[in-house]
């Protein structure tokens, strides 16, 4: 298997598709899953000549199950570590929602030096929790429920996750068994403290700096029946605050586009990269 080492001496795997020669494309994963939750975008964007990049984030999948740097900042710098060992340059980054933060982030901290494009799909930037200055977000005790499922019984939190507002499964009631097994089985090859401490770097770090200093093409992708980022406090607030970024809506589509959308996303993604 493929790993690059960081500083504090993390295994981050990742995946690597495609011609070596391709335009290079790197997917950032959503809490509490892995790059395996790209598979059909990393698959369809390699078929057309893409070189694909995917990772599992520390704590995550394959990579080290760490004790520490379970938030945006290390989060970001295992991404750079990444990209550096690769010596990609050009490349689009794509994150889905946590990886929305994962990407953000790192250009906020380490530029735009080696990215050519920015997607962010149903992301959690600018800001999700709800402050005396963000008054648009969720509340904390929205948060607070995931951690008290995620301490209680983690493979249940999951499951009820799969089989409710992730997929959109309580509303939509047509999302196949084995996506929501697929979701549930990711999240439980997760480390039960970085799952855990997880849910506050993806709800409670404000990306709003890092958004207004993105200087390169943005595409945000956000569905409008999100009921984990809702657009209201995610995708529709992004997008005003990147200069000149485009935004697409997918109208009564929830949270886990590259599941429930994968056709029209990984359309979507190969016509951003090649414009």
């Amino acid at each position: 298997m493929s790993h690059v080492i960081t500083e504090d001496g993390t295994r981050i795997f990742y995946k690597d598709w495609g011609p070596a020669d391709g335009q290079p494309v790197l997917l950032s994963h959503g809490w509490p899953l892995n790059s395996d939750a790209w598979e059909s975008q990393a698959l369809y964007l390699a078929e057309h000549g893409c070189r694909v990049i995917a990772h599992d984030r520390r704590g995550h999948g394959r990579s080290t199950q760490t004790w520490t740097g379970n938030e945006m900042n290390t989060y970001a710098d295992d991404l750079a570590t990444l990209l550096d060992a690769l010596d990609l340059t050009g490349v689009t980054l794509v994150g889905h929602s946590t990886g929305g933060g994962e990407i953000t982030r790192y250009v906020g901290r380490h530029g735009s030096g080696r990215v050519a494009k920015l997607v962010l799909v149903s992301a959690v930037p600018p800001f999700m929790l709800r402050t005396e200055d963000n008054p648009e977000g969720l509340p904390i005790e929205v948060f607070d429920g995931i951690r008290a499922g995620e301490r209680a019984s983690r493979s249940q939190l999951y499951r009820d996750l799969a089989d409710g507002p992730f997929f959109g499964h309580n509303r939509r009631g047509d999302v196949p068994q084995g996506i929501r097994d697929s979701f549930w089985l990711q999240g439980l090859a997760s480390g039960h403290r970085n799952a855990y401490e997880c849910i506050a770097a993806f709800s409670a770090t404000d990306f709003r700096d890092d958004l207004a200093g993105i200087d390169v093409p943005t595409l945000v992708i956000h569905g409008d029946d999100d009921q984990i980022v809702p657009f209201e406090v995610g995708g529709q607030r992004s997008a005003k605050l990147v200069a000149g970024a485009e935004l697409i809506v997918y109208a009564g589509a929830g949270h886990a586009l590259p599941d429930t959308e994968k056709q029209r996303l990984s359309q979507d993604l190969l016509t951003f990269i090649r414009s």
